[in-house]
């Protein structure tokens, strides 16, 4: 790899999980006067693949079939990594920080090293199991040694659900095999993932509601569009696209551990813009989950586990799952 090759890597994966880390903070004000989740991730998601459409239309060349032959993949990722953990992780930061919200779903290496150990009874590797059980350490600390009186018991759940998507998005991520452009196939997820999401709130089984107020992001007051373009074209669109530029340059493992930064990030936007800070038993217990996940992160036999959980046979030698950005 040229130094060239590698700063300009290094820069573009910085630079999305820097825009992911905005998320949270951009839309909670939205959803305070009166946005639901269903309704800001709707938004979000919908501009985004209309951003993307011609970027994914160009890396696609024409062969648009192989959209068809990826299907269930995109379907499987609208629902579960798209609509699934968006969902969860804006209704998360609507009960609770943004930061403790983020820490809880970067659980998700735990939870798939755990599912892989009860389907294939081998047992992982003695650094993976320090790894988990560092990282649930550190979540007890996170959540505080008081329990969850401290925080929004249902605000703890969603944050859980969003790292059930979050893994069933590293796993999908790693099913390059039918071989779709990374481009194409997150903005197919992106339309796929809204309209469901439009639907379902449609018939009534998602709350829809959105508000026309204005919203105060950091003092300011502005109009409601603002936070919601800026978290399409910026922690969407923007993040995107980045991530999978900087993860092709850089490699998976390089660019799986500049991700953890969007922690860093969340926490550094909500704490200037939302004024929410994390306690110093919190702040350990996210030293904690991020070294945890690392330490998982870098036991190779991880990936292959966790891709045998949904395929139920021997991986394919594909890339590792966690390159590419988490979906929020």
């Amino acid at each position: 790899m040229t130094a060239p090759r590698l700063a300009s890597g290094v820069a573009l994966a910085v630079s999305s999980s820097l825009a992911f880390g905005t998320s949270g903070t951009i839309v909670k004000p939205l959803l305070a006067s009166g946005w639901t989740p269903a309704a800001a991730v709707t938004a979000r998601v919908l501009l985004a693949a209309v951003v993307l459409a011609i970027p994914a239309a160009i890396a696609l060349r024409g062969r648009f079939r192989m959209l068809w032959r990826a299907r269930t993949r995109i379907l499987l990722f609208a629902v579960f990594a798209v609509a699934g953990t968006q969902l969860g992780y804006f209704a998360a930061v609507q009960r609770i920080p943004v930061s403790t919200a983020l820490l809880i779903e970067y659980l998700a290496p735990v939870v798939l090293v755990l599912i892989a150990w009860a389907r294939t009874r081998r047992r992982p590797a003695v650094v993976v199991l320090a790894g988990a059980a560092l990282a649930v350490l550190g979540l007890v600390l996170v959540i505080g040694t008081e329990g969850l009186g401290r925080l929004d018991p249902l605000g703890v759940l969603f944050a859980a659900l969003a790292a059930v998507g979050l893994g069933v998005y590293f796993v999908l991520a790693a099913r390059t095999d039918d071989g779709t452009p990374p481009l194409a196939m997150t903005a197919s997820s992106l339309l796929v993932g809204g309209l469901i999401l439009a639907a379902f709130a449609g018939v009534g089984i998602l709350p829809f509601a959105t508000s026309t107020a204005e919203v105060a992001l950091a003092g300011v007051e502005m109009p409601w569009f603002v936070p919601v373009i800026a978290v399409a074209l910026v922690s969407t669109a923007f993040a995107y696209t980045a991530g999978i530029t900087g993860a092709g340059r850089l490699g998976a493992r390089l660019a799986s551990f500049l991700g953890l930064l969007e922690v860093v990030f969340a926490s550094g936007f909500s704490w200037l813009l939302l004024g929410e800070t994390l306690g110093a038993e919190q702040l350990l217990g996210a030293v904690f989950i991020l070294g945890g996940v690392m330490l998982i992160r870098f036991d190779a036999r991880t990936v292959p586990e966790a891709d045998a959980v949904v395929a139920g046979t021997e991986p394919l030698p594909i890339r590792d799952p966690f390159s590419a950005p988490p979906p929020r």
